[in-house]
């Protein structure tokens, strides 16, 4: 069944779209993770432009953060303290980053841009999430004692506050340049970041599990939101339709894999998860170097020659 999109120009099968919109709803409930760092590229590889891609797949990350975020703050697993620093930079890092959006795609290079983003970015994060899976399982078998954690130098910067609901004693200026990090490559990228502000303010800001997801939805909830307004009225790119199949087949995977997640041990899990980032960024580059002409043609709305 063909189905027009009025933004993205061009039909696509609607079963296929739901399809893809379910696995990456089972992958991100299984993960805990937006899944736009796979949804942006598979919209992609079936050929929809990458400035549609973004934009569209940013409102779908922005509804699924909303129903997680309202049962973890119903668990009061949600640090509001910390949460509201993470936006101060979130919010200034999202509106950057449509900026950004919008200048490169003036001078013809979102496309490569975006596909050069996606590789360096996969591929490295990737790499060290299969790296440190596979390390942190070799020691559950081997029944060796994790590592202890130290705090390291961020914890010597000033301007320090009290998160009570995480019982951490940190510096905000980690934590906003984290906030504005992640907001501008969710605009850019078309992705939550939930892969890579997790472990960051796991590791290295030393945010306790049991507040980092609920925490971490909260700003990504709000920052994909705002860059889908921004996208919406400024480059006009957010296809409703494109969103709307998604986010049916994203909301019933979803359901799916948070039950599959839970019969996975955390090492297990960090360990599929970094094959499967890894997996996207390869494939991305090799679409790239094989086919750059069939794959990131120059067709965005309002562009002139």
């Amino acid at each position: 069944m063909q189905l027009y999109l009025p933004i993205a120009d061009l039909p696509v099968n609607v079963f296929l779209v739901l399809a893809m919109g379910a696995a990456v709803g089972f992958v991100s409930g299984m993960f805990g993770i937006g899944g736009g760092f796979l949804m942006t590229p598979l919209l992609i590889f079936i050929g929809i432009t990458p400035a549609v891609a973004v934009a569209s797949v940013a409102s779908h990350i922005a509804a699924s953060s909303f129903s997680g975020a309202i049962s973890y703050w119903r668990r009061r697993a949600i640090d509001p303290a910390l949460a509201s620093v993470l936006l101060c930079g979130g919010v200034t890092g999202t509106a950057l980053g449509v900026w950004t959006f919008t200048q490169l795609r003036a001078l013809g290079q979102l496309d490569l841009m975006i596909a050069l983003s996606y590789v360096v970015l996969l591929t490295t994060v990737g790499s060290l999430m299969f790296s440190e899976g596979l390390r942190a399982l070799m020691r559950t078998r081997h029944g060796a004692v994790p590592p202890r954690r130290t705090h390291n130098w961020i914890h010597g910067l000033p301007l320090k506050m009290r998160f009570k609901r995480s019982k951490i004693y940190l510096s905000v200026i980690p934590v906003v340049t984290v906030g504005i990090v992640i907001g501008f490559i969710g605009a850019v990228m078309g992705i939550g970041g939930g892969f890579i502000l997790v472990p960051i303010m796991i590791y290295l800001l030393r945010v306790p599990t049991s507040t980092v997801i609920g925490t971490s939805m909260i700003l990504t909830l709000v920052t994909m939101l705002f860059a889908t307004m921004l996208h919406a009225v400024t480059n006009h790119l957010v296809d409703a339709v494109l969103a709307l199949i998604l986010m049916v087949g994203g909301v019933t995977g979803a359901q799916f894999g948070a039950r599959a997640g839970q019969k996975i041990r955390g090492e297990q899990l960090r360990l599929l998860l970094g094959l499967l980032i890894l997996s996207v960024g390869v494939r991305f580059a090799i679409e790239l170097v094989i086919q750059p002409a069939d794959l990131f043609t120059i067709r965005e709305l309002g562009v002139t020659g």
